[in-house]
């Protein structure tokens, strides 16, 4: 009989642990590994059938605005299910056998689920690549681990939504692999600075158009890292994509070629407004107050210093 924070697993699972750890080592572009049937399929489809409706949870983006994105991070109140999961993953039977995966000891579970919990994406959602925040918002731990639960039981890879692990988006157009969201695969990557990771358009045919790319992302954390790995405490920060290596001198633009492009094209130019939005409120910021008094006498000064 497994132990209660093992129960929710596959048996098989730990049985080629020695294996998948030294897959997860040996990977490229960075540790990872891919799982299937990672949950026992029973406990699976209960996770399935208490997955939150997407009104339910966040959908504001970065923008301030809904999106086609929803997450919710208090798991709890979503039934025995999940009631269970959380329950399994923080104990210190699941906690070792995540570090048996992956050779990283002394995993630490997040009890306030910052940025993990169900995450659900509609048609037409992508993720340009992005390196996670590297240390816990609120506490002095590392970042180590991303494990992500696909629960989508009808899903077919040319539909996208396929997570993409990434060299160097800054220069490559391609991703080094392609894995598909299907029911129960379980991805575990390691978080630093070189884990740029994706996932490409969702593009469902017309009759499928309501399905939804479903998943439970966890984090997980250790109190030290090797000192190689440590970086300065940084936020996440995303690289938008390059142009696919199709568009090359000499090519006839087709008409889907331009809707690519012109998609490209958007999020660099959304990202551009919010950084002027961002720079208008500091400066409106500044200017408020005996802060922004000083700070105009000190301007002032400096002007007509110069002259």
């Amino acid at each position: 009989m497994p132990a209660a924070g093992l129960s929710i697993l596959d048996a098989r699972v730990l049985e080629a642990a020695a294996d998948y750890c030294a897959e997860f080592t040996s990977a490229a572009p960075f540790p990872h590994v891919v799982i299937e049937n990672f949950l026992d399929p029973a406990f699976a489809d209960e996770l399935l059938a208490s997955f939150p409706a997407f009104e339910r949870g966040n959908s504001v983006g970065d923008d301030g605005a809904p999106g086609g994105k929803s997450t919710l991070d208090r798991i709890r109140g979503l039934g025995p299910a999940y009631q269970r999961l959380d329950d399994a993953i923080k104990s210190p039977e699941f906690l070792h056998a995540v570090g048996q995966l992956t050779g990283i000891d002394g995993l630490i579970y997040d009890p306030w689920y910052l940025g993990r919990g169900t995450h659900e994406n509609r048609n037409g959602m992508a993720l340009d690549p992005p390196v996670d925040f590297n240390f816990h918002p609120s506490e002095r731990w590392h970042r180590r681990l991303n494990l992500i639960v696909y629960l989508n039981p009808e899903w077919e890879p040319c539909w996208g939504g396929c997570l993409e692990p990434f060299r160097d988006p800054h220069a490559d157009a391609r991703p080094v692999c392609s894995v598909a969201p299907l029911f129960n695969r379980c991805v575990i990557f390691e978080t630093s600075g070189r884990s740029w990771h994706a996932f490409d358009p969702i593009r469902l045919p017309p009759e499928r158009d309501g399905l939804t790319r479903s998943s439970t992302a966890l984090y997980f954390y250790t109190r030290d890292r090797p000192a190689e790995e440590t970086a300065p405490r940084h936020t996440t920060f995303y690289v938008n994509r390059q142009l696919p290596v199709r568009i090359d001198e000499g090519r006839t633009l087709s008409r889907d070629d331009v809707a690519e492009i012109r998609q490209l094209l958007e999020p660099r130019d959304a990202h551009i407004r919010m950084l002027y939005a961002e720079n208008t409120a500091l400066r409106r910021a500044q200017d408020r107050g005996l802060t922004g008094h000083l700070l105009y006498l000190a301007r002032r000064a400096y002007v007509r210093f110069r002259r």
